[in-house]
Order: C-alpha cells, then sequence, then structure tokens
C-alpha cells in the first residue's frame, strides 16, 4: 500500500500553482457515490464531477490512491461528507488540495442531526434531537401533514478522534464465537463515537439542504453558471419532495415492525420514514462486535420477534446466520452507498427507492 507520503509526494508535483477556473468550469471531486449523484444534479449541463469511492467500496476503511490523489491536486472544489464518514480524505484535504474549496456537507445549514446511538439494542426514539410532530416540506408547492422541514441551528461539536484499524470482516462467527480472545473484545466493546452521526444523506429532507449548500457554493465561485445551478437545484429539490411522499407511502404499513441492520447507519432513514430498528450488530463496520454484542443482539431478535436482519454488500458478515439462529426472522439487504448503481443524478433516487424496497420485502 502506498504510503500518505508517496500520495502527498505525488499529488504535490502538480500543485506549484493553483488550478484557476477562469472561464471555464470548475473542475469538481466527490467523495461517495450519493454526494457524487447530487452534485452531479446540480452540475447537469455545466460539467460532471469526479468521484474518489467507486463501486462497492467503503469510505469507513478506503485507500486514497496516487491517481485520486493527482486529480484532487487539480480540483477547484472538493464536496464531501466529513471526517466522521471519511477520515481517509482529511489529510489530503489539508494538503494535496490545499487550494480547493472543501465543503464538508456534515456542517450545512438546515440539516436535522443525530448523535451517534451507544449500544447494540436501540430503544424507540433513541435520538439526541428535537422532536417534531408535524413536517412541511420546504421549497415545495404544496403542504404535507406528516413532513416537518424546519432548519436546525447547529453547534460545533467537538469529536474523539479515533484511530481505526483495519479489521477482518470475514470471521467465522459461528457458535464458537464466544471463545474470541477475550482482549479483542475488550477492545472493542468499549469503544464509542460521539458527536454527529454522518449517515445524513439516508434523510432525503437533508439530501435537500446538502443541494443547497452545493448549488450556493458553485454558484458564488462559478457566477457564469449560477443560473444553470440555482436550475438544476431546484429541479432537484422538487423531485426529493416527491421521494420522500412516494417512500413515506410505501413503508407506512411497516411502522410497527421490528428489525436489526448489520451497522448503525440507518436512523437518518428511521426517523424520516417511521422505522424502528432494534439494534446494530456493530456500531461502525470497521470494528468486530464481541461475543456479547451478538449474544445480545440475538436475544432482542427473539425477544421482540423481530422480523428481519440487514446486511450490507459492502460487508457480508458470517456473523448474520448467527443473529437469525433460535428466530423466525429473514436475512435481507439494504445499500446506504448504491455500491451495484450506476453513477450519475439518478443514483441518490435509486438508492433511496431501492432501500425502500429492501424494507418491505423483508419485513411485509
Amino acid at each position: 500500500m502506498r504510503s500518505f507520503r508517496s500520495l502527498l509526494t505525488a499529488g504535490l508535483i502538480s500543485t506549484l500553482a493553483a488550478p484557476a477556473m477562469a472561464d471555464s468550469p470548475p473542475a469538481v471531486m466527490t467523495s461517495i457515490k450519493p454526494v457524487h449523484s447530487l452534485v452531479s444534479a446540480v452540475m447537469q449541463g455545466v460539467s460532471e464531477p469526479g468521484l474518489i469511492v467507486e463501486g462497492a467500496a467503503s469510505p469507513h476503511s478506503y485507500a486514497l490512491k496516487p491517481s485520486q490523489a493527482a486529480k484532487l491536486s487539480k480540483a477547484t472544489h472538493v464536496f464531501w461528507i466529513g471526517h466522521e464518514l471519511e477520515a481517509f480524505l482529511e489529510k489530503p484535504i489539508e494538503t494535496v488540495a490545499a487550494h480547493a474549496h472543501a465543503v464538508e456537507l456534515l456542517e450545512a445549514e438546515g440539516l436535522q442531526t443525530h448523535e451517534f446511538r451507544e449500544g447494540g439494542t436501540f430503544d424507540a426514539h433513541d435520538h439526541d434531537h428535537e422532536e417534531h410532530d408535524e413536517h412541511d416540506h420546504e421549497d415545495g408547492e404544496h403542504a404535507h401533514d406528516d413532513h416537518d422541514h424546519e432548519d436546525h441551528d447547529h453547534e460545533d461539536h467537538d469529536h474523539e478522534d479515533h484511530d481505526h484499524e483495519d479489521h477482518d470482516h470475514d470471521h467465522d462467527h459461528d457458535e464458537d464465537h464466544a471463545e474470541m480472545d477475550e482482549d479483542h473484545h475488550d477492545e472493542h466493546e468499549g469503544h464509542h463515537h460521539e458527536g454527529k452521526d454522518p449517515h445524513i444523506w439516508l434523510d432525503p429532507q437533508n439530501a435537500i439542504a446538502m443541494v443547497r449548500k452545493i448549488a450556493d457554493v458553485l454558484s458564488e465561485d462559478d457566477p457564469a453558471n449560477a443560473d444553470r445551478y440555482a436550475a438544476n437545484a431546484a429541479a432537484t429539490i422538487a423531485d426529493l419532495n416527491k421521494l420522500i411522499d412516494e417512500v413515506s407511502a410505501q413503508l407506512a404499513p411497516l411502522h410497527d415492525k421490528q428489525y436489526v441492520v448489520f451497522h448503525d447507519a440507518y436512523q437518518y432513514f428511521e426517523e424520516r420514514f417511521g422505522l424502528h430498528a432494534a439494534g446494530s450488530i456493530t456500531i461502525s463496520p470497521e470494528i468486530t462486535p464481541g461475543a456479547e454484542r451478538i449474544h445480545e443482539i440475538r436475544d432482542r431478535v427473539q425477544d421482540l420477534g423481530a422480523s428481519c436482519v440487514f446486511a450490507e454488500p459492502q460487508f457480508e458478515p458470517r456473523i448474520i446466520s448467527v443473529v437469525l439462529e433460535g428466530s423466525n426472522a429473514k436475512a435481507g439487504t439494504i445499500d446506504p452507498l448504491g455500491a451495484d448503481l450506476d453513477d450519475g443524478p439518478e443514483l441518490y433516487f435509486n438508492l433511496i427507492r431501492n432501500m425502500a424496497t429492501s424494507m418491505r420485502d423483508c419485513l411485509s
């Protein structure tokens, strides 16, 4: 694996002078596929952004390639979620892409954010945020009783830095799982995330706030195309409002269903659409769960009569079969990143629809 220093050297070769946009459109790089999709929607008819984390790769364990460092060195803009999700990008943004306008979407105005949940099992509405009883679409031409999209003020949070080592997710988790090394358990069972949960894009209302931020930044920095960005953003926001209504109707019959997810990435989706996860197998996919957590989740599935346990295409742990033992729950798959979807403006909409369909098929 190439060291960060070698990546830095490769990138700096072409950064002796910062790239100027002049009359050319901005050279935009994006971190993950959902962000790329929203930026692509705003930039339609102007230019196409680049994508760093491609295919089924996960931002939790990604390593930047030299070719991507070179692209970052030429970027005028970098859109990413933030350190909490793409920690691997923090140093390259500060060095290789130091000249670029880096936009941390986790800090966009108008987001409804949640703190990380603690523990393997969740209580209903186990979120640290302001509760809302009614919801109205923003920027829509019609109001809805079941959506409240108020802007939220965000205070700066101190985030504890986490040095995550690579972990093998293909462990053989069978009945002997409890015999795993006790020190290994202690290391991971005591791990806690603090600060904002970064999976903000899984609430389409947050996607609206992200689109606004993307359009504002690009319009200010590229005024020649400001009208195009504004028109694209307005059309995308209208489509996102329709998406919220569509998925809300699809998932309404599932509000009383209990299920378990592989890692705790879905509370934004759950809160928007009234779903209730019973727990997660791991707090983060780079952390191997210990036997105590596995048994806790398995007991939870049995006690609640949970309908489904969801894996992810990026991580297919054999541990799912252990959690399913002794229950009537089914195994399903949900994809928070669009691993198998074609890149582009439609990816985000297909991603949310596919998640809703996977939920419906497994929980019905």
